[in-house]
């Protein structure tokens, strides 16, 4: 994949949000997912994720290491160093615990580059729609900077799942949601119950594997011109 463009301008043919209805419903592996998928079809795909904070000691892998690994990239254009804090807060928590500026908004979309080329756009943000990117931001601003061509509303498929994600996708309204329930088993009849009630009751787009969004971004991809837009 060849190098961001360092002017910021370049806008990736689609652009997806990836946001969680809350921290640690599993949006950074099953973006990782829908990368892999994407790019075993041929299709080039970057990731981004502008800010992240991690347990200082902890033994899992940085969401930006797990991203890095699934699109083929350094994992200094998928996160900056500098926006990286290791410590298991918001990112402008986080940065304000450990001495650090809290990061703005405007700077970290102004650090958001994509390479030429680059045909999806994969952009995961931090927690649930409200949790803070910048001291100034969240999940909601951002889309509403950036216009992403779709959301992608990650979920647990189990206890809780309805209320997550009606209210997660209540500041997304008017945007195309396409929403996906993680760790979903098919002989669970809680996980099925939670599915049918948001497709047939609220007429939802709803998935439960990472192919199952890959083939929904293939078929917005082709409904779009092969170059790049720009913003």
């Amino acid at each position: 994949m060849s190098e961001p463009s360092i002017d910021g301008a370049v806008r990736p043919n689609l652009l997806v949000a990836c946001v969680g209805t809350a921290t640690e419903v599993g949006k950074t592996w099953v973006g990782a997912q829908v990368v892999e998928s994407l790019r075993h079809r041929s299709i080039d795909v970057a990731a981004r994720k502008p800010a992240e904070s991690f347990a200082g000691h902890g033994h899992d892998p940085l969401d930006s290491t797990v991203l890095a690994h699934a699109s083929g990239e350094p994992i200094d254009h998928v996160t900056p160093p500098h926006r990286r804090y290791g410590v298991a807060l918001a990112p402008p928590m986080a940065a304000k615990q450990l001495g650090l500026p809290p990061p703005l908004l405007g700077a970290l979309l102004s650090e958001l580059t994509w390479p030429r080329g680059c045909r999806v756009g994969w952009l995961e943000t931090v927690g649930g729609p409200r949790s803070p990117i910048g001291s100034d931001g969240d999940a909601v601003t951002v889309a509403g900077h950036l216009d992403p061509d779709l959301v992608l509303l990650v979920a647990d498929a189990g206890l809780g799942t309805v209320n997550a994600v009606l209210v997660s996708l209540a500041p997304f309204e008017g945007r195309r949601v396409l929403v996906v329930l993680n760790r979903f088993d098919p002989e669970n009849d809680l996980h099925a119950r939670n599915r049918a009630w948001l497709t047939d009751r609220h007429h939802l787009d709803v998935v439960t594997n990472a192919d199952d969004v890959a083939d929904h971004v293939t078929v917005l991809l082709t409904s779009r011109p092969s170059d790049c837009r720009r913003q």
